[in-house]
């Protein structure tokens, strides 16, 4: 499945530019003119990343920028702006920009930092097919997981917890998408039992880390991934 870009830009000509060098690079590409249309856009389709320009109507992109890291993870950022004054730039970073790109821009090298930005996201496959972030491993065929080369003596639902966190270290799951990612179906009324298979998996990855807490929670959200504290 293609990895999914979106663009928010208001200019069309660097909008369509954009659009038409990422789908060349077989990216599954949509384009917004409004900053105020993200949310509902991520909503409704999901992206691995945002081409996110800073002059926007409707919301400008840092708020943007802001609103999307305030709700805990999403997709990866790259930041466009004309204005290339250092306030702007460490401002678009500190508000969880990925990368940040000043126009004027060659659209091959935002393809090329986009593709940087994504690989650094994806989990690692090795040639068996195994999942690996930092010193987490998981092969999904023999379904053995190991932490730090220790094997972790997993339920079958709390392997699928961390299966889903190893596919996606980048996204932030609400307790219902787990739920459906290990049952295979929604139980809206179970979903507080993901607290307590999470909280299980954490004790059992903590014995073999040193004490590092390797998923975060996402108050309102859900959990995800803390990549950083493993070092990936």
């Amino acid at each position: 499945m293609s990895e999914r870009i979106l663009i928010v830009e208001d200019e069309t000509k660097i909008a369509a530019l954009l659009r038409d060098y990422f789908m060349h690079a077989g990216y599954d590409v949509e384009v917004l003119h409004r900053g105020d249309e993200v949310a509902d856009a991520l909503r409704r389709r999901p992206a691995d990343l945002v081409v996110l320009d800073l002059q926007l109507p409707g919301k400008d992109g840092l708020t943007v920028c802001r609103e999307l890291r305030g709700t805990g993870g999403g997709p990866a950022i790259m930041m466009l702006t004309a204005r290339v004054d250092e306030v702007d730039r460490l401002l678009g970073l500190e508000l969880g920009a990925d990368d940040y790109v000043c126009k004027p821009f060659s659209p091959r090298e935002v393809v090329a930092r986009a593709k940087a930005i994504l690989r650094r996201l994806r989990p690692q496959l090795d040639a068996g097919g195994c999942l690996r972030v930092g010193p987490l491993e998981l092969d999904p065929i023999a379904h053995v997981a190991r932490a730090a080369g220790h094997e972790l003596n997993l339920t079958p639902i709390e392997f699928g917890l961390l299966a889903a966190l190893l596919e996606q270290p980048q996204r932030v799951w609400s307790r219902a998408q787990l739920l459906e990612r290990v049952r295979g179906t929604d139980f809206p009324g179970y979903e507080r039992n993901i607290d307590g298979h999470i909280k299980n998996l954490r004790r059992k990855l903590r014995e073999h880390l040193a004490g590092c807490d390797p998923i975060r929670s996402v108050y309102g959200v859900g959990y995800g991934l803390d990549a950083g504290a493993l070092g990936a």
